[in-house]
């Protein structure tokens, strides 16, 4: 039997145990706390990996087993959260959509592990799974802080449908793996960043639910732009890094 790393793979459990405790949070009505948990279990997933590269502690028993509690963490929870908080109330409808997300995030793992050692990273083939999930939970936290309409179940169903149909398109999302932070033009980046960090200290619950939501809508309208006018690739220095009918990876 193979080794297994102890210490990526203990990330990759609490990782798990966020996802499972999600779920029971959810299920007790628990919904702040739920949606805290698939946040926390994102930043234990973010951890794992970059553990096991740098302790040169990678195996394929890893990847199987991070993709499987990124699944129950960003595929099960967030959808068991989804019809617990708002969709229950269009009953069939309502867990039909929530199945619906969790299968589109199997398959988008499925993709992911299929296509990771042949596409390139500057971009994510259809929206991460994680940041799905990560928008699900910020919207329910953000929604504890502001005023959302009475139609709050319609914004949700409509919600959900479009994030399980965002994780299994040809989207690409980028990654900002390739970003040359030695540059002298990553010094923007720095100020962005260090801008986030000063909104997500003094309103979390509102900056982290708009910071994933634009980079969703800001990606889209990329997308967007690109396809209706081609001719900006011929005035572009980047115009080859951004996919045109290429798809990429997670």
């Amino acid at each position: 039997m193979r080794k297994i790393y102890i210490v990526p793979n203990f990330v990759t459990t609490a990782n798990l145990f966020c996802g499972f405790y999600s779920m029971i949070a959810s299920i007790h009505g628990d919904f702040s706390v739920a949606a805290w948990a698939i946040l926390a279990a994102a930043v234990f997933d973010m951890l794992d990996g970059r553990i096991a590269r740098l302790a040169k502690a990678t195996s394929q028993f890893g990847v199987e087993y991070d993709s499987l509690s990124d699944l129950l963490s960003f595929g099960v929870a967030p959808a068991i959260l989804l019809h617990q908080w708002a969709l229950e109330p269009f009953g069939r409808l309502g867990w039909l959509a929530a199945f619906l997300y969790t299968t589109c995030g199997a398959l988008r793992l499925a993709r992911f592990n299929a296509n990771s050692h042949s596409l390139p990273k500057a971009y994510f083939q259809g929206l991460p799974i994680p940041i799905a999930a990560g928008v699900v939970a910020t919207f329910v936290i953000f929604s504890q802080v502001v005023e959302i309409p009475t139609y709050r179940q319609i914004l949700v169903l409509i919600l959900t449908f479009g994030l399980a149909s965002f994780m299994v398109s040809t989207i690409p999302f980028p990654s900002f793996k390739e970003l040359n932070w030695r540059s002298t033009a990553s010094f923007g980046y720095l100020l962005i960043g260090v801008l986030a960090m000063i909104l997500i200290a003094v309103k979390p619950e509102v900056t982290l639910f708009l910071i994933l939501i634009a980079y969703v809508v800001l990606s889209l309208v990329w997308n967007l732009v690109w396809k209706i006018k081609p001719k900006l690739k011929a005035h572009s220095g980047v115009h080859d890094n951004f996919p045109t009918n290429s798809l990429h990876k997670d």
